[in-house]
């Protein structure tokens, strides 16, 4: 079975101005890599979207909630309203039962964490594009806290793996 591409919160409201991520240039290239390697694979492709409060950057038809990159024909949006991109969405109902997934994104320690541990948990063997997810600073420098994500996730059973070698056979 394709492994299934889920691109976690990839909107405006974190990677263009006025406050992106102190890693979008990088962390955006990254994600347009996978992404045009998944399409040209003809793997699924699922965009993950947060609908934000009324009062937040990626509030529902807000600038910051669209989505960075076109959605194609075939590909699925999922809106979601909290970390886990499984809970009380449709997400479980759009992906093959056990199909692997390959998670790029952000927030790190948020989204892309709690949805890489949901899936882990459901059966999905996960890769997380460890160059294509970010986050911003706060207790410790956005980096560092991607890195930590990144090893939790490998001790939660996730492989790593960089932009350039991700696979979609």
């Amino acid at each position: 079975m394709s492994p299934v591409l889920l691109l976690i919160d990839v909107q405006h409201n974190m990677l263009r101005p006025p406050e992106p991520v102190p890693a979008a240039e990088p962390v955006s290239a990254a994600i347009a890599a996978v992404l045009a390697r998944a399409r040209d694979a003809g793997a699924q492709v699922v965009h993950i979207r947060n609908n934000g409060s009324a009062d937040d950057p990626d509030a529902p038809g807000s600038p910051g909630w669209a989505l960075i990159h076109e959605v194609r024909p075939g590909e699925h949006v999922v809106d979601k309203t909290t970390p886990d991109s499984f809970a009380g969405t449709p997400l479980a109902t759009v992906l093959p039962a056990g199909a692997p997934l390959v998670v790029a994104g952000l927030q790190s320690d948020f989204c892309v964490r709690e949805t890489t541990l949901a899936a882990l948990k459901r059966g999905h063997p996960v890769t997380v594009v460890s160059d294509a997810h970010a986050t911003y600073d706060g207790e410790v420098p956005a980096a560092e806290g991607s890195a930590r994500v990144s090893a939790e996730l490998a001790e939660a059973g996730a492989s790593l793996v960089s932009s350039e070698v991700v696979s979609f056979a």
